[in-house]
């Protein structure tokens, strides 16, 4: 599948999930911020992405929610060093760049693009 194939369905999905219109959704919209995605949100977007691309998207593994949680990454409402490295080992698909800048928890970014990068690295290892 091209990057583009795979962005349409993902868009689908999330128009479908999120009930955003499709101009709405742009590779740098952010979900929660942008298209207002919620917690249960997320579990429904996973639960609809297996289906479209018939994959098995573990728990946790496109949105580690444990990481947030444990003092030893985030202090403070801010990812700690080691909690970056962890983030950085298990999210491959999620750009960093800000959070390095200010490790504020808020400037981890979940876009459309995260999704699609998660998916295309899925299909890839499949």
């Amino acid at each position: 599948m091209t990057r583009e194939e795979i962005y349409s369905k993902v868009k689908d999905v999330l128009v479908d999930a999120l009930g955003v219109d499709e101009e709405d959704v742009k590779p740098d919209a952010r979900l929660r911020d942008d298209l207002g995605a919620e917690s249960i949100d997320f579990l429904d977007i996973v639960f609809r992405l297996e289906k479209a691309f018939g994959i098995k998207i573990p728990r946790g593994e496109m949105f580690p929610e444990d990481i947030f949680t444990n003092p030893a990454y985030v202090q403070d409402n801010k990812v700690t060093p080691e909690g970056l490295v962890e983030l950085k080992k298990r999210m491959p698909h999620v750009d960093f760049a800000a959070l390095e800048k200010d490790p504020n928890v808020n400037n981890i970014r979940f876009t459309v693009d995260t999704v699609v990068n998660y998916i295309e690295n899925k299909l890839k290892t499949a």
